[in-house]
């Protein structure tokens, strides 16, 4: 599965990110804590250079937490600031004004030492698409300030939103990249909805999912779809056998596989299949 995309909103939001970066004292950046690797841009780097980054592994509520607990070690070592969130309850989003405070203490002294102590601190949102960022910041801001939806690609245009404490944070669009190097992050993205469905074939990736869970929650296709002894069957035969289980037929008794595939996508992407992280731990990660 070759997953190539860029549409052009994507490259209009590449420009709003490096022209409005001037505008702001550090950068918040939102990932899925499923796929905490695989939902990172890697051109970020490139394009935010030495802005301080604070980095908020949301949807927690959905991923594994002893995975989420190494990376956000991990990335705590890489000198980022670091919040856990889930935004269907709000947990951690009340301490985004004073982490973004803790990043920028340095700034904040020399605003203090000039005078212009109480100085607004802004900060730059930005995340590739569906990974929660809209969310996000409507539960830092405590009302609906920003659009949000399960569809990548629909926040637009230049959004100043006050998160508190003298914190204003700017909303950006989803940012992917042209290309998917790696075909597990493109999966990935794939299965957690940062990609239009409309561009993959259905039963290919389903068929892909299940692998993945046979490989690393072998039991969510035990308990789920009651699917024994996953270990022993294909990605595909996995797939027939789960919508065997759901009694998903086709006229002439075929197994619906294609409807399967949609199903265990929604599921998974509505946390149905208990908590998951799709990405491995972060002991091979290179930042």
């Amino acid at each position: 599965m070759n997953i190539q995309w860029f549409p052009g909103h994507m490259a209009k939001a590449r420009r709003m990110v490096t022209e409005n970066l001037k505008l702001v004292d550090a950068v918040c950046e939102v990932v899925d804590a499923r796929v905490p690797r695989s939902s990172r841009n890697p051109e970020l780097s490139e394009l935010l250079g030495a802005k301080p980054r604070l980095l908020i592994l949301n949807r927690t509520d959905q991923a594994d937490p002893g995975r989420t607990a190494q990376w956000a070690a991990h990335f705590r070592a890489l000198g980022y600031g670091v919040l856990e969130t889930d935004c269907k309850t709000g947990k951690g989003t009340n301490a985004v004004s004073g982490a973004v405070k803790s990043l920028l203490r340095d700034k904040i002294e020399a605003y203090r030492a000039r005078g212009q102590a109480g100085a607004p601190l802004r900060v730059m949102v930005v995340g590739i698409p569906n990974v929660g960022k809209s969310s996000f910041i409507n539960r830092v801001a405590g009302r609906r300030a920003a659009e949000a939806s399960d569809r990548p690609g629909v926040t637009r245009g230049k959004q100043w939103i006050s998160a508190g404490g003298g914190v204003e944070l700017l909303d950006t669009p989803g940012l992917l990249w042209p290309k998917f190097q790696d075909r597990t992050v493109g999966e990935n993205l794939a299965f957690t909805g940062a990609v239009r469905d409309e561009i993959l074939d259905a039963e290919t990736l389903g068929a892909r999912l299940c692998l993945r869970l046979r490989d690393t929650y072998p039991r969510t296709l035990t308990e789920r779809y009651g699917i024994a002894s996953p270990e022993d069957k294909t990605g595909f035969e996995l797939l027939k056998l789960a919508a065997r289980r759901r009694g998903f037929l086709v006229s002439g008794g075929e197994l619906d596989t294609e409807r399967m595939a949609k199903v265990l996508l929604d599921e998974l992407r509505g946390g149905k299949l208990g908590r998951i992280t799709l990405d491995g731990g972060p002991e091979d990660e290179d930042d």
